[in-house]
């Protein structure tokens, strides 16, 4: 039996991506009204991640490592980036959960989701948040400048490329608190983005991702596991 080429693996990733998202659109509906404040995907978040697809598939053509790269190891395109996502995750709930709102939560709050299905909800927002932050726009950009007069400005495309989707997520998510809070939202947003637009430059798409889910996994599952069947109950 030949091996999948690179390229084939990306796909398939790709495609098991949509699939596990799929999944939970299905377990969410089967929900129903069972749990109060659910929030579930519908088909058009798994439409609109199909275009994802062709940058996917044009990485090297960008200057990009391929999703499976062989030069990459595992160790950079996956264990270290969730690492520093944990980081980022422990953080948050020293800050938000420890300092500001230590006494416990009489219901899940808004960021929070019920385990199991958590960990469905918070894949797939990882997912479609480094498809339409970093994948598309990225790959877009370093597309032309690795054209623009034979990539030669190629380092000023990425720079300019990760500061301005870097300062996307933190300015759409505007935080209302203190001005304390707020400066913390704002640096530290912008410095997890920054740095997952540098693991998408070194290590591909996958390392980007493995650095949101790291810090989805402590700040979304976990935190929420905790309210869910210690707090509340």
């Amino acid at each position: 039996m030949q091996a999948l080429t690179v390229k084939q693996k990306t796909l398939l990733t790709y495609l098991a991506f949509l699939f596990f998202s799929g999944i939970g659109i299905i377990y969410g509906n089967s929900l129903g009204d069972q749990v109060p404040n659910l929030r579930v995907w519908t088909s058009a978040n798994l439409f609109w991640l199909l275009l994802g697809i062709p940058f996917a598939m044009v990485q090297p053509e960008a200057k990009l490592p391929e999703f499976w790269q062989p030069e990459v190891f595992n160790k950079s395109r996956l264990w270290k980036p969730i690492a520093v996502g944990i980081l980022f995750g422990l953080l948050d709930i020293i800050v938000v959960k420890v300092i500001m709102h230590p006494e416990p939560y009489t219901e899940l709050p808004p960021f929070l989701q019920p385990f199991p299905y958590s960990i469905f909800l918070y894949f797939s927002g990882a997912f479609e948040i480094e498809v339409f932050y970093r994948l598309i726009p990225m790959t877009l950009l370093l597309l032309i400048g690795a054209k623009y007069k034979n990539g030669r400005y190629w380092l000023q495309f990425f720079w300019v490329g990760a500061i301005l989707t870097s300062l996307r997520e933190p300015l759409e998510q505007f935080p209302r608190g203190s001005v304390l809070f707020i400066m913390y939202s704002l640096a530290s947003g912008f410095l997890m983005n920054l740095l997952q637009a540098m693991y998408f430059r070194n290590a591909g798409f996958l390392a980007a991702i493995a650095l949101r889910i790291g810090h989805y996994l402590l700040w979304h599952i976990l935190l929420g596991m905790y309210v869910q069947f210690i707090e509340i109950k």
